[in-house]
């Protein structure tokens, strides 16, 4: 994951040759090797991943979290689906902005279940783009 463009020029490459077919298509797909081989590596994608996959097969049947439930019937309102449930952009308009009346969504409530509240899957290493990611992520938890 530290080049996310990886993905994106491996598929034009790939359809380089689709289209055009070879031999014409072969600097196309010279190109997306090179591009693989001299991009930084990591496996922390990886690694979440399977942290997550983990979490789905022990976790798979917690319930939605009832104020993050929709109630369009009046049964499910009167068993509180949707009671206290705070709109993320009333508090924040723009991440990018820091504004202290603004914080994340995650400072306003809590998405998750139970067991998984305060879990973390990603955690980005410090080549290529997980260098920017890593340090904006901290920015986000610090907020």
């Amino acid at each position: 994951m530290t080049c996310p463009q990886a993905l994106l020029v491996c598929v034009a490459a790939q359809q380089a040759e689709h289209f055009v077919g070879l031999p014409e298509a072969n600097l196309a797909l010279a190109q997306a090797g090179v591009h693989l081989a001299t991009a930084p590596k990591s496996n922390a994608l990886y690694e979440a991943y399977s942290r997550v996959q983990e979490d789905v097969q022990q976790t798979r049947n917690e319930p939605v979290p009832l104020h993050i439930r929709n109630a369009p019937t009046q049964l499910m309102k009167d068993l509180d689906y949707g009671k206290d449930y705070k709109y993320a952009h009333d508090y924040y308009k723009d991440m990018q902005i820091e504004d202290p009346d603004h914080p994340p969504p995650t400072k306003v409530q809590e998405y998750l279940p139970e067991s998984l509240q305060g879990k973390r899957y990603y955690e980005p290493g410090q080549q290529g783009k997980e260098a920017g990611i890593k340090k904006w992520l901290e920015k986000r938890r610090e907020a």
